[in-house]
């Protein structure tokens, strides 16, 4: 795309920002509980296209060049993130729960199942801090020192190396000479045959004869070739000459892409280095007329004040803004006022509210049963909390309207920056900079004047009378255990002890699965619908991934510290740990009981481990720690062969330090089980604030992820009937699903599928090796998980609604 397209996708992106803004003030109106149904629906339309507006802002700051826009682009695009992290909050709220059915939603704006997809910006792998990969470097660094201690080779003498280096190159010139001695005797061979048979004698006829026989055959064999190309071609087995064509114009896209993201750096640095030349040349040319002027405003105020009121102004305190209330379009007479009104306002204020807590404690004893009447009502009406990210995204949109939308285009061609915005903002910083030095001259310009004048009447200066500051209550600051040591120390100690590790090298996106497409049609059927693997993934984007990617919105967006992931072995838990970390370049912390035998022992070494390790990750945000079977450290009766283990030794010293991450600590908690039914319920809901139940994937989920594995590899033939093989895999897990096509397509197997295509029968022979995941242990687990705090109120949400249902039936029995 042109710049002139991502500047029209951007007019466009502002326009449906325009519109989502004002369908915001219609959701904070209470409603009353029996328009559930018509509330979730907007609800659930403006999270779709907050949706679509991060996608639009995501692809406009990725490809535009000119580096003031991006600075506004990234504002509104943190902004628009952090509002789909709300509304999903709100949605849980409204819902009870985490998958959200909303096909009928999609339909009603004419959306697709693409439209779902959390877009996760680029900025957050493209824009990773220097930081980052400098201790990510020095991670690899530490992890090969100990690889190679622990190697521990034993060294050869140099004879000794000689010698082994000799007899190899000798076994090699020995097998080279026997292929060529083999060769030579086969020449010898054949040419003694030619002599003892004699020369085969051709006449003209049948030498012509042959040579058309020849050339017969490689014409039709071409002829059958292009036939067989244009039939697969015709069935879609084959990419068209125009599909080809346009692949090959994607790929030069992608190229055009990466050259514009060049580009981009190269403005940034070209407006970095305009900046620093701006603001030297604003406080050299005109910071000195500025100063001049704001001084002679200040003492123009002082004389009129003066020959008001009769004496001099009290000067505006720097928390009030300074000379800032004098620059003001106001009289000297207002400003007083201000200044005098402000301890009168503050201390009506305390008579109030204690006049107010007086009447509230009155009303509360004489109307204790019309408050509670009341409470229930509020309980039932469905409202929308403020939001935090709203004021940013409309400051934002006004910004655009007052300084872009009316700019004509023309002036700046090339993408470069505008001189003209980037010389008033400097004229605006340096302005605020000096009013902070005049400020402090004009104070004591003013006592020396009232000084000079206090003087000369006779009457003896009163110096204005400090209230005395309340000390804020003391806070209990923690205990630093390790305050003589350097973070350097901290980080290889861990690495050392595999506390730290590296993440593997893996997208979110190729968790495959597919949505689930009946879930609507369950929903109105009082059915709780379970999630999808393309559920998990969007979850994981919301609670992970966007929150860790940038300080700006996790500073902001609803706090969430911990998730749990529950499900059968082989549904790719510890997978989605991994592609949190890839996605936003996080540290890896691993605390999984197994990791921890025999580290860091008693109690001392367990509370010194997660001090170090939460110190760390708070230090080198973003990061991620990483529980592997979290029920361990909550077990109901540890079995004698993990007592050793000690696997709850860290319980109490990590829930204290998961309750102490604020907004803004980008440190995630993601803890993974299998058996969650062994841990003590409210211990484990406790610590994780979101628990996700990861399942088995259904046929939708089966059937894409048959197609994205053998196409990884291969194209899928006719003889490969893909729908059957995923209604037969019925009960496996994804992790079997891959070990199968893994083992069925591997490098021999491929080299004979010109010959022998692939089978369904070969995959269902590798799966038969492995073990499914039987009915009882899929209940279990989804017994477990309606016991948790969220499936309980799910749970009777759903009861609820068939209540009123049936009874909807028996009046209209009735009636009839």
């Amino acid at each position: 795309m042109s710049e002139g397209a991502y500047q029209r996708l951007w007019v466009a992106s502002h326009g449906t920002l325009q519109e989502l803004l004002g369908r915001e003030q219609a959701l904070l109106d209470a409603v009353p509980h029996r328009d559930h149904q018509a509330f979730r629906f907007r609800l659930a339309a403006l999270y779709l296209r907050y949706l679509g507006l991060l996608r639009q802002f995501d692809a406009i700051y990725d490809q535009m060049a000119q580096p003031q826009k991006r600075l506004l682009v990234r504002r509104l695009l943190d902004g628009v993130a952090g509002r789909v992290l709300e509304l999903k909050d709100e949605l849980v709220r409204v819902d009870l729960c985490e998958t959200h059915c909303l096909y009928r939603v999609l339909q009603d704006l004419m959306l697709t199942p693409a439209d779902l997809e959390v877009p996760i910006p680029r900025y957050f792998r493209l824009e990773q801090p220097s930081a980052v990969k400098e201790w990510q470097q020095k991670l690899a660094d530490i992890l090969a020192r100990t690889v190679m201690i622990e190697e521990n080779l034993p060294g050869l003498h140099r004879t000794e190396a000689v010698i082994l280096v000799q007899r190899a190159e000798r076994a090699r010139q020995g097998r080279l000479r026997a292929t060529f001695m083999r060769e030579i005797r086969r020449e010898e061979e054949r040419d003694r045959k030619v002599r003892e048979d004699k020369w085969h004698k051709f006449s003209q006829d049948q030498a012509a004869l042959v040579i058309q026989k020849v050339w017969k055959g490689h014409l039709q064999r071409k002829r059958t070739q292009q036939d067989r190309r244009k039939e697969m071609e015709f069935i879609g087995m084959l990419p068209m000459p125009s599909q080809a064509e346009h692949l090959d114009i994607l790929r030069k896209a992608t190229l055009r892409e990466e050259s514009r993201r060049q580009r981009q750096k190269e403005m940034e640095e070209e407006f970095h280095q305009a900046r620093v030349k701006a603001r030297e040349c604003v406080a050299e040319t005109q910071g000195p007329d500025m100063r001049e002027k704001m001084r002679e405003q200040i003492r123009q105020w002082f004389i009129e004040c003066r020959a008001i009121t009769g004496q001099f102004p009290d000067y505006p305190d720097e928390s009030l803004g300074g000379s800032c209330l004098i620059f003001a379009e106001k009289t000297p007479e207002q400003v007083k006022m201000e200044l005098q009104m402000q301890p009168q306002e503050s201390k009506k204020k305390v008579k109030e509210t204690s006049k107010d807590r007086d009447q509230e404690t009155k009303k509360e004893k004489k109307k204790g049963k019309e408050e509670k009447v009341k409470k229930g009502e509020a309980e039932t009406m469905l409202k929308v909390l403020p939001s935090k990210f709203i004021p940013g995204i409309t400051s934002g949109h006004q910004e655009y309207i007052n300084v872009w939308k009316n700019r004509s285009k023309s002036q700046h061609p090339s993408q470069s920056f505008d001189p003209e915005i980037l010389w008033e903002e400097k004229q605006k910083e340096v302005e605020a900079e000096l009013r902070v030095q005049v400020d402090e001259l004009m104070r004591q310009e003013l006592k020396n004047l009232r000084l000079a004048v206090d003087k000369e009447d006779g009457r003896p200066f009163k110096t204005p009378k400090k209230k005395p500051s309340k000390k804020p209550g003391k806070r209990k600051k923690e205990k630093d255990l390790t305050s003589d040591r350097t973070l350097d120390s901290l980080y290889e100690e861990l690495v050392i002890a595999g506390v730290l590790k590296k993440s593997d090298n893996v997208a979110l996106k190729d968790y495959v699965g597919d949505c689930l497409y009946l879930g609507s049609a369950l929903m109105l059927a009082n059915k709780i619908p379970m999630p999808a693997l393309f559920d998990i993934r969007q979850n994981m984007a919301l609670y992970g991934v966007l929150r860790l990617g940038s300080a700006d919105i996790h500073s902001l967006a609803p706090l969430i510290r911990s998730v749990l992931l529950v499900g059968p072995s082989g549904t790719g838990k510890k997978m989605l740990v991994h592609a949190v970390c890839t996605e936003t370049g996080a540290n890896l912390f691993d605390l999984s009981p197994r990791n921890l035998q025999g580290k860091y022992l008693g109690k001392t070494g367990a509370e010194m481990l997660v001090h170090m390790v939460f110190k760390v990750a708070q230090l080198l945000q973003p990061s991620v720690i990483w529980i592997g079977d979290a029920e361990k450290n909550f077990y109901k009766k540890i079995p004698k062969e993990e007592r050793q283990m000690d696997p709850k030794r860290i319980r109490k010293d990590l829930g204290k330090a998961v309750r102490l991450l604020s907004p803004g600590d980008r440190v995630l908690l993601i803890g993974t089980s299998e058996q969650p039914q062994l841990a003590d319920m409210k211990g484990l809901c406790r610590l994780y604030e979101r628990i996700l139940y990861v399942p088995r994937p259904d046929y939708a989920s089966r059937y894409v992820l048959w197609r994205h594995l053998i196409e990884a590899r291969t194209q899928v033939t006719p003889s490969l009937d893909l729908s059957a093989l995923a209604r037969v895999s019925d009960g496996y897990t994804s992790g079997h699903i891959v070990q199968a096509a893994h083992a069925v397509l591997n490098d021999r197997r491929l080299l004979q599928l010109s010959r022998r295509p692939l089978r369904p029968s070969e995959f269902l022979e590798q799966l038969a090796k492995l073990d499914p995941v039987y009915r009882e242990e899929e209940e279990s687990l989804k017994d477990w998980y309606f016991k948790t705090p969220l499936g309980k109120k799910s749970m009777v949400l759903s009861k609820g609604q068939l209540e009123t249902e049936e009874a909807k039936l028996t009046k209209e029995k009735n009636k009839k």
